[in-house]
């Protein structure tokens, strides 16, 4: 890969996995445009560990919390850490079970589907719209319930079908359930702890498989997708303390609609 290559796909990855913007739609949009053959497997591979490392250290207070607590469980102790670290496992399990449907039926080359993710782009934008807009804001992490936390859940496992947006339907089903937009997104990132591990897990199998080396460019797009990832997460809950999600909203509707008129022209 060029330097340019490799700067693109980090910012890229490590940006619009965490904005609520379609990873998905750029990620088809960039090569496209930019004329590049795919990265492969491993650069995949490397990237996705550098966005977990991301969210691991700007939340390292409430990793911490929860690691913490999940040992309190260990001992018979329930505490309010051990609850969420018991809400994020359960959570977990609909996209985890999801996935394996979509790899056991032959339906995760979904992602080269530009129709599919371009539709899912703009419905998935106008879903967050609504739940912004009639959403109330009178809740926090401190009233997640085991029933909000698997409705987030299953709302993640949608975000396998490419378009949806991981972070964006997650926000949006936690805007549906009445919680403040930060807090939203932050329950949003710590569910996306065993998510981004799942992905993780589920191509590296694959990306040993086809024989592609761990080469210096893959290292190197790893770690500045690892910045990247650390910067838009900064900018996201900093930006949600003061404004709405329209302007992600009207950024979805402008990339949908360019898809489309790549795939119908």
């Amino acid at each position: 890969m060029t330097v340019e290559q490799i700067i693109v796909l980090a910012v890229v990855q490590g940006v619009t996995e965490f904005l609520p913007i379609s990873s998905s739609g750029h990620l088809i949009l960039v090569p496209k445009l930019m004329h590049w053959q795919d990265q492969g497997l491993v650069v995949d591979v490397l990237t996705h560990l550098g966005t977990l490392f991301a969210i691991l250290i700007y939340f390292w207070r409430d990793v911490w919390r929860i690691t913490r607590g999940a040992r309190e469980l260990l001992k018979g102790n329930v505490t309010e850490e051990g609850r969420l670290a018991i809400y994020i496992v359960l959570a977990s399990i609909p996209a985890v079970a999801f996935g394996i449907f979509l790899k056991k039926y032959g339906y995760t080359d979904l992602e080269r589907n530009v129709a599919v993710v371009a539709w899912n782009t703009i419905l998935y934008g106008i879903l967050m719209l609504i739940a912004d807009m009639v959403g109330p804001q009178n809740r926090t992490m401190s009233n997640m319930t085991l029933g909000s936390a698997l409705l987030v859940g299953l709302a993640q496992a949608l975000a396998l079908i490419p378009g949806t947006s991981r972070s964006g339907v997650t926000i949006t089903a936690g805007r549906f359930l009445g919680f403040t937009r930060p807090d939203a997104a932050r329950f949003s990132f710590l569910l996306g702890i065993p998510a981004t591990a799942g992905a993780i897990v589920f191509t590296v199998g694959d990306a040993v498989a086809s024989g592609e080396p761990i080469t210096n460019d893959a290292l190197l797009c790893a770690a500045l997708t690892f910045v990247a990832g650390i910067l838009a997460i900064a900018f996201l809950m900093g930006l949600l303390r003061r404004i709405s999600l329209l302007p992600f909203v009207i950024y979805r509707m402008v990339l949908g609609g360019f898809l489309l008129v790549l795939l119908y022209t």
